[in-house]
């Protein structure tokens, strides 16, 4: 609960036993013979009230003891009731059983009190019959909280059958393009990698120096086959296809110079948050690789405590008066960053070469944040 709420509710219940003692005062204020200890007694009865959330059988003891003591003293009319009347009310409403007794004691009081005769008689039945809309709208007040809180239990459970379906139908249809990657993909892929190895092997058995086209075409379809399986793995499954790590460590042993810096405290992150750095660092090693020439490469990330940083710069060919024209891979960044809520920049360096930085929210679905994300000069 937000502090200004409690506030609100604090103002509330006092208003409640402002309003209540007014009452009560305003008819003791007429009577000329009441006393101090009258006033003190209106006092407690109404004051008490402001207590009601926290100790209703409090307020009701004490509402009832003070109400009752007023009565016996100054013999005032039906309306000093009134605090006993809400104590009462509280009761039931959070299911005290003590409400009876306290009505009791307290007409008993009034009755004792009065003249005897038709008039007490009359008075005494009005109170009763005060005491009883007391406990019947306390019930039913306690009944309707009880209905509203069933109802807002029906409505959650019905949100959390609701997404466990999406989330089921959503984990079907990860299969079923799987299933089509694997019977498509799979197998074209294999073909081009064997048919790409047995032309390597024949050129070496015949003493030809092997095409550095064919030798990349062959590293090539490996990397292709690797990369889908792993993207099989990950719909198959729906975790995570590995850590930017081992990334680097796949990169330094293609050729590349890759640095490896990770700041903050490490820890284990949420299946999105980690698939989305993973791809991150994937996509600008690629882009590096292609574009950035013989550069030098740093991956960073950054641990904090509400988000992942991950920045990969190169010191490659890019250049900041002439930016790259745009991409497929950026893009594909970009909305993994966005559907997170996150922000990236990406462009050229001013001092040379590329730059990208992914700013992930460690709490991906919190408050539906949306998120931003900037070219500094382009894509590629």
């Amino acid at each position: 609960m937000s502090e200004r709420r409690e506030r609100r509710i604090r103002a509330a219940d006092l208003a409640l036993a402002a309003v209540v003692g007014a009452l009560v005062g305003t008819t003791a204020a007429f009577d000329a013979g009441t006393t101090p200890l009258d006033w003190a007694l209106i006092a407690v009865a109404s004051g008490v009230l402001a207590l009601y959330r926290r100790a209703p059988r409090l307020v009701l003891a004490v509402a009832t003891a003070a109400g009752t003591g007023y009565v016996l003293h100054a013999e005032p009319g039906p309306l000093a009731a009134l605090p006993v009347l809400a104590g009462v009310h509280i009761a039931a409403r959070v299911g005290h059983r003590a409400l009876g007794a306290a009505g009791g004691v307290f007409l008993a009081g009034f009755v004792l009190t009065g003249p005897g005769g038709r008039e007490i008689t009359e008075k005494a039945a009005l109170l009763a019959g005060w005491f009883l809309c007391a406990v019947v709208t306390g019930l039913a007040d306690r009944n309707w909280q009880a209905y509203l809180r069933q109802t807002e239990q029906r409505a959650l459970e019905a949100e959390r059958t609701r997404e466990e379906a999406a989330l089921r139908r959503a984990g079907e249809e990860r299969l079923r393009i799987a299933r089509e990657l694997h019977d498509s993909l799979t197998h074209s892929i294999s073909i081009v990698k064997l048919q790409a190895g047995v032309a390597v092997h024949l050129a070496r058995k015949r003493g030809e120096e092997v095409p550095p086209a064919l030798l990349a075409i062959q590293e090539a379809g490996g990397e292709a086959m690797r990369e889908l399986r792993a993207t099989l793995e990950v719909l198959r499954t729906d975790e995570p296809p590995g850590s930017p790590a081992l990334l680097v460590e796949r990169a330094r042993a293609a050729g590349l110079t890759v640095g490896l810096a990770v700041t903050g405290a490490e820890r284990p992150l949420p299946p999105p948050v980690e698939r989305a750095a993973y791809r991150i660092v994937q996509e600008s090693l690629t882009n590096a690789a292609r574009h950035a020439g013989p550069a030098e490469i740093r991956v960073r990330l950054d641990y904090g405590p509400a988000r992942l940083a991950v920045q990969v710069d190169d010191d490659g060919t890019a250049d900041p008066g002439r930016p790259p024209r745009p991409g497929t891979g950026l893009t594909g960044m970009r909305e993994r960053v966005t559907a997170l809520g996150g922000t990236l920049l990406t462009g050229p360096r001013p001092e040379g070469g590329f730059s990208v930085r992914a700013e992930l929210p460690l709490d991906p679905g919190g408050g539906g944040a949306r998120g931003r994300a900037a070219d500094l000069e382009g894509a590629r």
